[in-house]
């Protein structure tokens, strides 16, 4: 037996874990396992002294090649050496070795005399160069010939079975351990913790590691891992420290291991401890450590750190410029992702799947269509258009630099969908706000039996947050509960923000108050929700409860809340949140920070103190700060600080005319005629055209749109003769047109022009279709004007019906002649 062939014991194989797809041999040749001839230890160990003087036994000592191998081959069998034990035994092995079990299979089926250690070689080369399938096969055969298993026979297949999450097979090779002595063999019980925990057992995985009468670094390392890979890094971080307290020192597998348990848990205190014993235990120069504490410090948002790591690495692999890069996107900094991506493909490192979705998703971040079309052009050159998770990548890459057309037709021309790529064809469309084709393609999904998860349903719920239609909004809601996805915290997140987007803020809020667990977007939605409604005090307070608790405020959140406070006056709160976002929370204010501070002070009439903050920025002003500075000079009527704001806006070039409108409604309302006229040739000059005012209605199952003056719509002319009669009523009870931005036509004509502006078209069709005491709800693309604003206010007054407007940055709810923005917008 192979226990006392201690001459060729050496050729007992080490547990490998690379597993290839190679031949098998047939039942036929498993079942003649039986044939099996038994001799003497001397008999069948006994080799003439010629035959290892045999040139071709030294070619096959120095043999490294496959192609060598079949060179030698022929030489073996004309010399009559094919039947020596010493061939047979190498060519076994050799064969093994160069992964090619099947061939091994054939020289060991030929042996009519087998020695144990050749089934204990064959079996090493099936699971190392094999499948899971021909593994377990020729281990079955094995027992058929009653080969008596060593315990490295039960490490390979619990390695396989492990890898493959195999637990009902896993769970009968650990019986046969037991079965066969091993229950104690700290080896065998390695594998059987290892292979448990690979099977998502852990629970089970450390019952085997507790019961273990000795552990070394080896079985630590394991059940740490097992943890850390599971979800459990606390556990996994506690783990370390008792190995510790019992006598092991954590080696390089412990520590990277559990850097990434750090990253998991984003605690950077513990991070730099584990930093500190690296340097201690002089593991730095690693390159798989160095590589490990890259990826943890950015993960702990700390890639200033990560970066002076990464550049002191003498050694780099792919792996360590993947992290790097990683790094870059995960910190919210594409272009510095988008740097080392150049840098690493200027030092000549090949990019993996992995840099492509890397790199994809820092242009899909900075909207970089040209050097996401560069990506595309160099993962064709790497033949990487076979990997489904490198399209999904360039999927949403294009989608998200608004050319979600090139995204649909890749998405189109891919064989292998999974449910990754549909998710991301349907958010692709939802960003794009294209709600229509969004959902298209969901009921597509359902209609193939794809099942639905999370992502799914952030996805359309993301496009019906666009559409705003409550009715669509209780239907995915519905779909939620069904799915039962609705503890799901993304999910739930995502509905709070579809309904406040709907107007059902009190239903949002219901929501939220529900949630076991809540992440900081789930503050920020709701948050920006009461901020949307003009509920600026209801937002503070939720802010204020926000601090109080364990997750802590982001940039998005103060964002949110100054731009609260900005829609409900709150200027001394918004100032003060301004101020504690760098002081308290060590956060930097960006473009939209500044923006939103500008829109606060400027929309509450503290123009010049507007002013003054911009020039006192230390960073240069873009558009949004302009214009918001702009937007305020339109709100109070200040020719002088508009035209100031204006001329900056030009200079950045904005890519559409709504600016110059701006300016044009500045001069019109101050009589400036002539100055409105000549930013109105300038907008014909340069090409540049206003936005259509649009207004959506959604009845029966079908959303109807309005643009201004349109005639389009079947009902247009008991429209437009309802909004006559409408008109004489709201005037009667006060109203005055404001046609101070209309000239060089008569005052009739200014009324009529007023008159066919979107919303009061879609109001109008609201009230001629629904019953009495329906709410009408109205979805505008731009700012709701003075005119159309206080009309609403007189409809409300005398239909008696609430309207609700969303429009491009807030809701208002019209009710008796009120509205809930109380005339600030």
């Amino acid at each position: 037996m192979s226990s006392q062939l201690s001459p060729i014991s050496t050729l007992i194989p080490i547990v490998n874990t690379t597993i290839n797809t190679s031949s098998s041999p047939s039942k036929s040749e498993l079942s003649s396992h039986s044939h099996r001839n038994f001799h003497s230890l001397s008999q069948r160990t006994h080799i003439p002294s010629h035959v290892y003087e045999h040139p071709s036994a030294i070619l096959l000592e120095l043999c490294t090649s496959m192609e060598e191998l079949h060179q030698i081959l022929p030489l073996i069998i004309k010399n009559g050496l094919y039947s020596e034990l010493l061939f047979q035994t190498k060519l076994v092995s050799l064969f093994c070795k160069l992964g090619s079990p099947s061939e091994s299979a054939r020289v060991f089926h030929s042996i009519e005399d087998k020695l144990d250690v050749f089934y204990h070689t064959l079996l090493k080369g099936y699971v190392k160069n094999s499948s899971l399938e021909d593994a377990f096969s020729f281990f079955v055969g094995m027992r058929y010939d009653a080969v008596r298993p060593v315990v490295y026979n039960f490490t390979y297949l619990l390695k396989i079975l492990g890898d493959n999450s195999d637990l009902k097979r896993g769970k009968e090779i650990h019986s046969q351990l037991i079965k066969h002595g091993f229950g104690s063999n700290l080896f065998a019980m390695t594998s059987v913790v290892n292979m448990y925990a690979k099977c998502r057992e852990i629970g089970e995985a450390y019952r085997m590691f507790d019961r273990m009468p000795e552990r070394d670094l080896v079985s630590w390392n394991t059940i740490v891992a097992g943890y850390a890979q599971n979800g459990y890094a606390k556990t996994a971080l506690d783990l370390v420290r008792r190995m510790q307290n019992e006598g092991q020192k954590p080696d390089s597998i412990t520590l990277v291991t559990v850097l990434p348990a750090v990253a998991d848990i984003m605690s950077l205190r513990i991070g730099k401890s584990v930093h500190g014993y690296v340097v201690r235990a002089g593991f730095d120069p690693l390159v798989n450590i160095s590589t490990a504490l890259v990826d943890m410090y950015s993960k702990c948002m700390s890639v200033g750190t990560a970066r002076l790591i990464f550049d002191r690495m003498d050694h780099k692999t792919v792996v360590s410029w993947n992290s790097m890069i990683d790094g870059y996107v995960q910190n919210e900094q594409p272009e510095e992702a988008m740097l080392i991506f150049q840098n690493m493909l200027d030092e000549g490192f090949q990019p993996t799947n992995v840099t492509i979705m890397e790199a994809l998703h820092a242009c899909a971040d900075l909207g970089d269509l040209e050097r996401g079309k560069f990506i595309h052009k160099l993962l064709d050159q790497l033949k990487l258009g076979y990997d489904v998770s490198v399209m999904n990548s360039l999927i949403s890459m294009y989608s998200k630099c608004k050319r979600v057309d090139i995204a649909a037709k890749l998405f189109d021309d891919l064989q292998d969908k999974t449910r990754v790529t549909w998710n991301a064809m349907i958010l692709g469309y939802a960003q794009n706000g294209r709600v229509n084709e969004a959902l298209s393609y969901f009921s597509r999904m359902q209609s193939q039996n794809i099942k639905l998860d999370s992502f799914t349903m952030v996805s359309v719920i993301t496009a019906l947050a666009e559409l705003s239609v409550t009715r669509q909004a209780k239907w995915i809601h519905g779909l939620v509960v069904r799915t039962c996805l609705d503890k799901n915290v993304f999910v739930m997140t995502a509905l709070v923000d579809m309904y406040a987007k709907c107007g059902a803020i009190n239903t949002a809020r219901r929501l939220f108050d529900t949630m076991d667990e809540r992440h900081v977007t789930t503050w920020n939605s709701m948050i920006d929700g009461y901020g949307t409604h003009g509920l600026g005090k209801a937002a503070v307070d939720l802010f204020n409860k926000m601090q109080k608790g364990i997750i802590k405020p982001n940039d998005i959140t103060f964002l949110c809340i100054i731009s609260a406070c900005s829609h409900s006056g709150l200027v001394e709160e918004g100032l003060q949140y301004f101020e504690s976002m760098k002081k308290d929370y060590g956060l930097e204010s960006s473009m939209d920070h500044y923006g939103a501070m500008v829109d606060l002070l400027g929309r509450a009439g503290k123009l010049n103190d507007a002013w003054d903050f911009i020039q006192k920025m230390p960073i240069e002003p873009g558009i949004s700060v302009y214009g918001a500075m702009l937007g305020a000079c339109r709100i109070h009527k200040n020719v002088e600080l508009g035209e100031k704001a204006a001329k900056q806006i030009f200079k950045l070039n904005p890519d559409e005319g709504g600016y110059h409108v701006l300016l044009s409604n500045i001069y019109a309302t101050a009589s400036k005629w002539d100055k409105m006229a000549k930013v109105r040739k300038m907008m014909e000059k340069t090409g540049l055209k206003k936005t259509p005012g649009c207004s959506l209605v959604d009845l029966k199952n079908e959303v109807h749109s309005f643009y201004s003056g349109s005639t389009s719509h079947p009902q247009s002319k008991q429209i437009y003769a309802y909004l006559e009669t409408l008109g004489d009523k709201i005037k009667a009870a006060g109203y005055v047109p404001d046609t101070n931005s209309i000239h060089d036509v008569e005052d009739d004509v200014k009324e009529q022009l007023l008159n066919s502006h979107s919303e009061k078209l879609a109001i109008a069709f609201g009230l001629l279709n629904t019953k009495p005491g329906t709410t009408i709800h109205i979805r505008k693309n731009l700012r709701v004007c003075g005119d159309c604003h206080n009309a609403t206010k007189y409809i409300s007054l005398v239909t008696g019906r609430e309207i609700v407007v969303r429009d491009m940055h807030r809701f208002h709810l019209f009710k008796n002649g009120t509205c809930s923005c109380g005339d600030y917008w």
